[in-house]
Parts: C-alpha cells; structure tokens; sequence
C-alpha cells in the first residue's frame, strides 16, 4: 500500500476532516491533500507522525516472496552435471563388449 492510500484510509477510518487530523499531525491541509493526492510523497517520520495523529500504528514487516534461491550455487550444480554428461560417450558401440544375460525361460 502506498503512502498516499495509508494516509487516506486512516484519516477516514478515524472520521476526520482534512483539517482535524492535519492540525493534529501538526501539518497544514494543503499539504496533507497534497500527500493524499499523491501530488507530494511524504518521509517515513512524516507519515508515521500522520498515521499516529488519526489513531494508527503504522507497522512495516518485511516478508519473504518465496524460497531464497542462490543462482550461483544453482549454476554450479548444472555445470558440474554437464561436465558430467561429457564423460559420457557420445557415440555408443553397436554391439555389447559384455555377455548379455541369459533369460530365465
């Protein structure tokens, strides 16, 4: 959520005016109708002290997208699985160099 929509949604969850909750965030109204315009951006400190002046708390969590993946480890185990197929034979013999099995029949 961006900083223009918290100042917004707090302001109206709380029912105040523009200029209640700018006087008592201790800014003028233009500017907080600027910051939720979004024609103005307010600093972290400004948006917590807005927040705050309507009731809020104003939390930020870092969450995890997914698994970390370490590319380079991963390219690792690829190339040593490709150094791998390349011990291999290119070509195969037609004939077995060894005694097939005899089946049990």
């Amino acid at each position: 959520m961006d900083a223009r929509t918290l100042i917004r949604e707090a302001r109206r969850q709380a029912g105040l005016s523009l200029r209640v909750l700018a006087a008592r965030a201790g800014t003028s109204h233009s500017t907080l109708a600027a910051y939720e315009s979004g024609s103005k951006a307010p600093n972290t400190a400004t948006l917590e002290r807005i927040v705050s002046a309507a009731g809020f708390l104003l939390r930020v969590e870092l969450v995890p997208l997914g698994p970390f993946v370490d590319h380079r480890e991963r390219a690792a185990e690829i190339e040593q699985v490709l150094e791998l197929a390349d011990a291999f034979p290119v070509e195969h013999p037609a004939e077995m160099p060894y005694p097939r099995f005899a089946s049990g029949s």
